[in-house]
């Protein structure tokens, strides 16, 4: 059932960042999203979310997570952040993936590609012979010695018959500590990375976070089972 969800949030997902361009709202976005997700039979997992207003985040430059769709249009060179949770009969998934849209400037580039390559990196650690912040150690490693910074308010979750489940997976942390990793568990990873500082702040909606310094920020994120023959993504 959650590979199900997952594969539904991943299909979706990928029509979303088609979607983006020059001139669209980020609420044609939302109401993109919640067709999409409506048309798999499944239902917008944020929607109503502890008071959340819309059915996709929408964070764009500066803007770390949960940003609000509204009547802003995207614009060239935009770097934008889309995240999506689909409930599929009661099976939850999380996924998130940022995008440039149109011409980016080079460091700007590697950020997005940054942060990418620090979601693979810990992912590839969530394994049963490991310990939870062996994934959070290698996200932040990777990323600081790329002359970038981990968001620390916010951390990926556990998932499954809830949005968010324990344990929490901070993308900061040392080697070999935490719980055990087990057969069947199943994990949001996220890392969120900004440019400059690591420190955010929320706006005055009480919902969306962004770069204390306003420097640009990425994030990725993927719904992770973890198995005995490694990690299984489940929104790719």
């Amino acid at each position: 059932m959650l590979r199900k969800s997952g594969k539904i949030l991943a299909k979706v997902l990928k029509k979303l960042q088609e979607s983006l361009r020059c001139g669209i709202t980020t609420k044609e976005i939302n109401l993109l999203a919640e067709e999409l997700v409506a048309k798999e039979n499944a239902l917008a997992a944020f929607k109503g979310y502890r008071g959340f207003p819309a059915s996709i985040c929408t964070s764009i430059n500066e803007e770390i997570v949960h940003g609000i769709p509204g009547d802003r249009k995207i614009k060239e060179g935009d770097i934008v952040s889309l995240d999506l949770g689909v409930n599929y009969e009661g099976y939850f998934s999380d996924a998130a993936v940022t995008v440039a849209v149109g011409k980016i400037d080079s460091q700007g580039k590697k950020l997005i590609e940054v942060t990418k390559k620090a979601l693979s990196i810990g992912i590839n650690e969530a394994r049963p012979e490991n310990r939870l912040s062996d994934i959070s150690y290698n996200i932040q490693n990777y990323v600081e010695e790329n002359g970038f910074s981990v968001v620390r308010q916010f951390v990926g979750h556990g998932i499954g018959k809830n949005l968010h489940e324990e344990p929490e997976i901070p993308n900061f942390g040392r080697l070999h500590e935490g719980p055990a990793l087990k057969s069947g568990m199943v994990f949001a990873i996220e890392p969120m990375v900004n440019m400059g500082s690591w420190e955010a702040e929320i706006l005055d909606n009480g919902w969306t976070a962004v770069t204390k310094d306003r420097l640009p920020s990425a994030h990725f994120e993927h719904t992770v089972a973890i198995t005995e023959k490694g990690p299984e993504i489940l929104t790719n």
